[in-house]
């Protein structure tokens, strides 16, 4: 990139969301007052989703989604960038190891090997068909493992934790925008009609508990969704919906093998390293499931890990160009509308069977 031009340098960096396209040299360490611009501005943006998510019943990533893509604008501005950036990459990755506090090695055995067995199977289908449905609509066949990967495993955190290892591959932030804001419809929409259908079909605790967990996208929709069909059905969903999420760290080191396993540098194949916030995730699993931890510690994790997504998501957005976004056709929205409707048929024949 030694020889690009001003206008190609800014195309770039606005496409490199995470600070994965390295320029010519590495950047000297960012000064922490270079980040507060960014960040404030991020999190400022965030407690106005959560009020508007409190007192309106919506989702509160959808709407850090939509709060931020409102005020993509900003992105314009230099001294905002180093906090945007830091932001929608460190601290997502601390979020995702905190999530590991809420997760025991116990809670996925209890599932039995058939439920888990399913799942797993649900999840590769899932994950496959966002890349066919992506390759017959003539996209990217990173996309579809974008948007397969987030609707299989859990939602927003894994479409992040996904694009922190595919950035290089340089998908637009205009279509990671929108697997953002198709995954975040998609599971606020599921947690609104699943509950019923679940009802309307007359499926036990059991059933549905596994159904709901099995198949809305993220945390927070899986689980209140579950608790809102009945008790027993949400304890259920949240044992399922949490397997997935623990998931999420084996699927991260697969990608990651993949991915450095296809790239060469100077003729030497990239040396395989599972990432460090994956490791981090499986280490605080492992703790959790060894030793009780106190429910202050727990709940204060899971407090601090939602905060980080929200505002990790929030700042993404931000960083979303809203000219390019709308750019895109329905075509974009395929694959997670494909592997939506595929996990909810499969995690259904699941419940029934099981």
């Amino acid at each position: 990139m030694s020889h690009m031009t001003a206008q190609d340098r800014n195309t770039v960096m606005a496409a490199d969301l995470y600070g994965d396209l390295l320029m010519e040299t590495p950047q000297p360490q960012r000064r922490w007052q270079e980040r507060v611009p960014g960040m404030a501005i991020a999190v400022v943006a965030s407690l106005a989703a959560a009020w508007l998510s409190e007192h309106y019943g919506a989702p509160i990533i959808l709407m850090g989604l939509l709060i931020g893509l409102s005020l993509s604008f900003v992105s314009a501005e230099p001294r905002l960038v180093p906090g945007l950036t830091f932001a929608s990459h460190t601290l997502l990755r601390i979020g995702i190891v905190l999530v590991g506090t809420q997760i025991t090695f116990a809670q996925i055995g209890s599932l039995g090997i058939g439920s888990l067995a399913a799942l797993v199977a649900i999840m590769a289908v899932v994950m496959v068909t966002g890349i066919v449905v992506a390759k017959l609509f003539k996209q990217d066949v990173m996309f579809g493992l974008l948007a397969g990967g987030a609707t299989a495993i859990c939602g927003a955190s894994a479409a992040l934790a996904l694009w922190s290892l595919i950035g290089e591959k340089r998908i637009d932030q205009a279509r990671f925008t929108i697997v953002l804001v198709g995954i975040s419809v998609a599971s606020a929409l599921a947690m609104s009609f699943y509950p019923p259908i679940a009802e309307y079909l007359g499926l036990t605790d059991q059933q549905a508990g596994f159904l709901i967990g099995a198949s809305i996208h993220d945390v927070a929709q899986a689980i209140g969704g579950g608790f809102s069909f009945s008790r027993t059905a949400g304890e259920v969903a949240t044992i399922v919906k949490l397997t997935r999420v623990t998931l999420l760290a084996p699927v991260l080191a697969i990608v990651a093998f993949a991915l450095r396993n296809q790239g060469v540098t100077d003729g030497v194949a990239r040396r395989v390293q599972v990432p460090w916030f994956v490791l981090g995730f499986l280490v605080l699993v492992g703790i959790n499931t060894a030793v009780s931890l106190p429910p202050q510690l727990t709940d204060a994790s899971h407090v601090v890990s939602k905060a980080l997504l929200l505002v990790s998501v929030t700042a993404t957005a931000m960083k979303s160009q809203m000219a390019v976004l709308l750019t895109q056709g329905w075509r974009s929205f395929a694959p997670v509308i494909a592997a939506t409707i595929v996990s909810f048929a499969l995690s259904l024949a699941a419940a029934l069977v099981l």
